[in-house]
């Protein structure tokens, strides 16, 4: 047997031998990311309507606002503010450049997709939807999910952000180790500050098939909690020139 043969030998010898946990850690990243996705993205374009309410630290009602979210392919989201204090006023985002269009206004308003929504609900996180296509990471390992209702086993990934214009540069995320549905994510913004704390509630919890609701927990500021409610998805591919910034601004109704 050569030099070269017996190394091969050893390693894979060496890869037999490793710990069932430390094998898992070398499975596809963007496959498990995908298939989180899922629960959140049933197609490439979709309109979602979304209710986001706020609670103060105690529990009570605070603010509430309805919206309709177009997500489309290739990183482009149009949001449509649905309740009366917002009425007519829209976010579009075309890859890591977002617009807020006022009513009245000429000129589309650029924004980050850190600007709120509502309470903790940022743009980015009404706007855009997939892990897949905005990080990369690693497996860190099979962990307790730390949630009373769910999978007691999640698969922790560590997430960094691959593009610029994604709300969160970090993110560890937690998903069941069976189906990989989304259980719960810590949100890091770009100083690596801890910036709020994600929990995703399911359709049914014993065989999932869509997240119905993201709440998001402040942990910077005020702790209050901020509920996004996924009312209806259907699939849906809106007219090119409503993704179009300066068509949004001159032609305000869209219905």
């Amino acid at each position: 047997m050569t030099h070269f043969s017996r190394l091969t030998l050893l390693a894979a010898l060496a890869l037999a031998g490793l710990p069932a946990q430390a094998q898992d850690k070398t499975q596809d990243i963007g496959a498990l990311l995908k298939a989180a996705d899922r629960f959140r993205m049933s197609a490439d374009n979709l309109q979602v309507d979304t209710h986001i309410t706020v609670r103060n630290a105690d529990g009570t009602p605070d603010k509430e606002r309805r919206y309709t979210v177009f997500a489309q392919a290739k990183h482009q989201s149009l949001v449509l503010m649905q309740s009366p204090a917002e009425k007519g006023q829209k976010v579009l985002m075309l890859g890591d450049d977002f617009w807020l269009l006022m009513p009245g206004s000429q000129r589309p308003l650029r924004i980050t997709p850190m600007q709120k929504l509502l309470g903790d609900a940022s743009t980015g996180d009404v706007a855009t939807m997939s892990w897949a296509q905005d990080y990369t990471g690693t497996l860190v390992g099979d962990e307790p999910c730390g949630v009373d209702a769910g999978p007691p086993i999640c698969q922790h990934l560590s997430l960094n952000a691959s593009r610029k214009g994604v709300t969160y540069q970090r993110i560890e995320l937690w998903i069941g180790k069976t189906r990989h549905e989304p259980v719960r994510a810590d949100l890091y913004v770009q100083s690596d500050k801890l910036a709020k704390q994600a929990r995703f509630v399911v359709d049914k919890p014993a065989a999932p098939t869509m997240v119905t609701e993201m709440v998001l927990l402040d942990q910077l500021s005020n702790h209050k909690q901020t509920q996004v409610r996924y009312l209806s998805r259907k699939e849906r591919v809106v007219p090119e020139t409503w993704l179009n910034p300066m068509f949004l601004s001159k032609n305000p109704s869209l219905e």
